[in-house]
């Protein structure tokens, strides 16, 4: 039966969280010393009639070897289904293609997964793009790399203080007048207004096309996983053995011995 590159990465985040929450756990287990302190004690008075106390006993709860067994066994299986996976990723590639064009060709897994994280950053970075206007006329400047309006031009006046007479003087009574202020033109203002952002259609296609590129990778990462394993790898053992392989138990020992 054989084996694909996903179902080993499927099964290896479970053997992970499993390794580490075994060796942790170990790891603290064998601080607590009373769990690896035992005793027996009995007591004999000195004279026959003398009073009788009963025996006392603890056993020990924990031995540093068994906590070795243990992490021993679950590293192996974790060691072996990474290594898999790695050496498998060095032989796992997939092409990444958008529509009938071959972007790239053999990309290995490794390159895949950071393409994606990558891409999804560009994404954001590409969302925040400033757009133009939509209210404005916009122009490309060729001379100032810019975008532009037309220029427009808008009047620019000034408050004239005017009378206004509402009733004229007669031998009895003075002119009734009333200040007003009238505004008059004095100039023209000419604008003309410049923006370094982009037009929105421009950056929608850089949207489109980053998700494109995006969408076209995952493809390419489920591709690759598919890549049959053609061997397990069993690397675990001689190094744990390196490390624990020093150690013999001294029942071990004995029965070499007998």
């Amino acid at each position: 039966m054989t084996t694909r590159l996903s179902q080993v990465v499927a099964v290896e985040k479970p053997l992970k969280t499993d390794a580490y929450s075994t060796l942790s756990e170990a790891h603290h287990r064998v601080q607590k010393a009373p769990l690896l302190t035992g005793l027996s004690r009995t007591y004999r008075p000195r004279d026959d009639d003398g009073e009788q106390q009963p025996a006392e006993s603890t056993r020990v709860q924990l031995r540093a070897v068994d906590a070795i067994a243990e992490v021993k066994a679950v590293l192996l299986r974790f060691y072996d289904v990474t290594a898999t996976r790695d050496w498998a990723n060095c032989h796992a590639r997939a092409d990444i293609r958008v529509g009938g064009d071959t972007v790239l060709r053999d990309v290995p897994v490794p390159y895949l997964l950071f393409l994606e994280k990558q891409l999804t950053s560009l994404a954001t970075f590409i969302e925040k793009l400033p757009v133009l206007d939509p209210a404005e006329e916009w122009l490309w400047d060729q001379d100032r790399g810019v975008w532009r309006t037309p220029p427009y031009e808008s009047i620019k006046t000034k408050k004239i203080p005017r009378n206004h007479v509402l009733a004229e003087a007669t031998p009895q009574h003075k002119a009734q007048v009333e200040m007003y202020y009238e505004d008059i033109p004095i100039g023209t203002w000419t604008t003309v207004k410049f923006s370094g952002a982009m037009p929105a259609a421009q950056v929608k296609i850089l949207a489109e096309r980053v998700q494109t590129l995006r969408d076209a990778v995952k493809y390419a990462r489920e591709e690759a996983n598919s890549t049959e394993i053609q061997q397990q790898q069993r690397i675990a053992a001689p190094l744990l053995d390196y490390i624990f392989g020093a150690f013999t138990p001294p029942a071990a020992e004995q029965a070499a011995a007998a």
